[in-house]
C-alpha cells in the first residue's frame, strides 16, 4: 500500500494547517481514482441498498469544497455581488444527484479538486481568525474552521464513496 499524502514528507513550504487541509484533498483524490474512477456509467449512478451513488459523492465533495471555499473567501452565497457566482453554485447543488456519464463526473471531479487546492494554498495564514458566516442563517465560523472542515467534509463523503463502491463490487 502507497504512503498517504500527510505521511510523504511533501508540501514542507506550506504552513503546518493549509499542509493537512491540501493532504487530505490529495488523498481523497487518489482514493477517488483508484476507487471511482474505472466505474461504467451504470455503477457510477447506481444507488445500491438506498446509498447515495459514487457520481452523487464525487460531485458533492467537490461542490460542496466550492461553496465553503468561497465563505472562507469572504464571499456570501447570497450577497449581491456574488450573485452569479451564488446562482451557479445553488445551481450545482440542486443538481448533483443528476446523471451523465461517469468520464464528466471524473473530469469535474478531478478539475474542481485541481482548483480547490489552489484556493486552499491562497488563503493567507493570517486571515485564519477572522470570522466568516455560513448558509442563510449566518452560522459564525472562522476561515480556519471552515479550511479545517473542507478537509473533514471530504473525506467523510470518500469513505461514503468507497463503501458504496465495495457494496457494487460485493453485487456482481
Amino acid at each position: 500500500m502507497a504512503v498517504e499524502p500527510w505521511l510523504r514528507g511533501t508540501l514542507g513550504e506550506v504552513e503546518p494547517v493549509r499542509r493537512a487541509v491540501l493532504h487530505a484533498l490529495e488523498l481523497a483524490g487518489e482514493d477517488a481514482e483508484r476507487w471511482a474512477f474505472a466505474l461504467s456509467d451504470t455503477e457510477m449512478f447506481a444507488r445500491p441498498a438506498g446509498l447515495p451513488s459514487v457520481g452523487f459523492q464525487l460531485r458533492h465533495i467537490v461542490r460542496s469544497l466550492d461553496r465553503l471555499l468561497t465563505y472562507a473567501e469572504g464571499g456570501d452565497l447570497e450577497s449581491r455581488e456574488r450573485r452569479a457566482k451564488s446562482e451557479e453554485l445553488l445551481a450545482a447543488l440542486a443538481k448533483e444527484m443528476d446523471g451523465g456519464t461517469a468520464a464528466e463526473v471524473v473530469a469535474e471531479f478531478q478539475a474542481r479538486l485541481a482548483a480547490a487546492m489552489e484556493r486552499v494554498r491562497a488563503v493567507a495564514p493570517e486571515v485564519f481568525g477572522e470570522v466568516r458566516y455560513v448558509g442563510r442563517e449566518r452560522l459564525p465560523t472562522t476561515v480556519v474552521g471552515l479550511l479545517i472542515h473542507c478537509a473533514e467534509h471530504t473525506q467523510r463523503h470518500v469513505g461514503q464513496m468507497v463503501t458504496t463502491t465495495k457494496v457494487l463490487r460485493s453485487m456482481g
